[in-house]
């Protein structure tokens, strides 16, 4: 008996110290996934956030009843869907303040929705504002607004330098663009989405190809960023 009650208390140190092994185990795995996702949704989180271009523009389009702000951003392929959601959001939002903020959700979760999509991303979901962006994004952002790479100092590998100007002197010249002219808005989108990816760090010949293939679709098909 004895040496069954030394056994079983083995057993269950031995369980015990499984059981513990596992909760520390568990614990990093989930703090490693939640790092993994907060890691990416830094990544991508510029165009799905509240704070992002692509509200920016959607609450333009609504304020100025103007679809045009935000069409841009979406391919030719998704322009029924997008407009037919403006349509109903316009009728809506004037039933009250809280029909407003209803419909003005249903309109941005539409737009980003359509928007991912076209990237090949699936849709979480539009961010809150204040959610983190990569410090990169936000000076790239800047370097657009000043007209000048300096907010980027620091941020980019010096021989990618080169590479990162050619990408930024597109956006700069396609940028003052006739806001109802969707196909140049849409030249700026892919224009705007490559240099962004260059200076988060991916290389050169993907956003080279992502350009060239936005631009020559943009007819048809508008930006695949």
């Amino acid at each position: 008996m004895k040496k069954l009650k030394l056994r079983n208390g083995s057993g269950a140190g031995e369980n015990g110290n499984r059981n513990g092994i596992f909760s520390r185990s568990g614990r990093l795995a989930i703090l490693t996934a939640l790092l993994m996702i907060i890691s990416t949704g830094v990544s991508i989180a510029h165009c799905d956030t509240m704070d992002g271009p692509v509200i920016k523009d959607a609450k333009l389009a609504l304020d100025g009843s103007n679809i045009n702000y935000a069409l841009k951003w979406v391919q030719e392929a998704d322009e029924p869907e997008l407009r037919e959601a403006f349509a109903l959001t316009l009728k809506v939002r004037k039933l009250g303040p809280d029909a407003q903020t209803l419909a003005d959700r249903y309109f941005f979760d539409t737009l980003v929705r359509l928007h991912r999509n076209g990237e090949g991303v699936g849709f979480t979901g539009v961010k809150p504002a204040g959610t983190p962006v990569d410090e990169r994004i936000l000076a790239a952002d800047r370097a657009i607004e000043a007209g000048s790479l300096t907010p980027l100092a620091g941020k980019v590998p010096e021989e990618k330098k080169h590479e990162l100007h050619i990408l930024f002197d597109r956006v700069l010249a396609l940028k003052n663009f006739d806001i109802n002219n969707v196909r140049a808005g849409r030249e700026y989108v892919a224009a705007y989405v490559s240099f962004f990816k260059f200076a988060e760090g991916e290389e050169h010949a993907h956003a080279e190809s992502h350009s060239e293939s936005a631009a020559a679709a943009a007819p048809a098909t508008g930006h695949k960023h």
